[in-house]
């Protein structure tokens, strides 16, 4: 089961998230939309950058019937990028929440070998979401 707790005013299609939660895992995991000012305190506290970021994945143990983690999706970010790339607020939300839980498996394209980058695209063609997050990642 996936557990939704919007701190914000963000209005986003509850049903893709399901989508990608169910094509990745049954595992009871967690998503929290904050706004600019909690991510940034959030990023401070655990990656020693001070200044808010889209998303940040906190994965648990994988300790049997462990729930898989946490993501944490900020709401400034998301309606800036959905104007800025021209999509809907729920197809960006949906784009790092995908990114999210990849990094929640064990994905990192920072030191894989693309894996992280082919399931990110695989599942934005299987799902009809935009193609900004490929875009985006190809240019890092």
């Amino acid at each position: 089961m996936i557990e939704i707790d919007n701190r914000t005013d963000l209005r986003f299609d509850t049903d893709i998230i399901g989508k990608i939660y169910e094509i990745f895992t049954t595992k009871d995991m967690e998503l929290i939309v904050v706004d600019s000012e909690t991510m940034r305190s959030i990023n401070r506290e655990h990656r020693g950058i001070d200044a808010p970021t889209d998303v940040l994945s906190f994965p648990l143990n994988s300790a049997p019937n462990a729930p898989l983690g946490s993501i944490v999706i900020c709401a400034d970010k998301v309606k800036e990028a959905a104007k800025r790339y021209g999509h809907s607020i729920s197809d960006e939300t949906a784009l790092l929440f995908l990114h999210g839980i990849l990094h929640l498996l064990g994905y990192d394209h920072e030191s894989d070998e693309g894996e992280m980058r082919k399931m990110e695209k695989e599942t934005i063609e299987r799902l009809g979401l935009p193609k900004s997050l490929i875009i985006r990642s190809e240019k890092e």
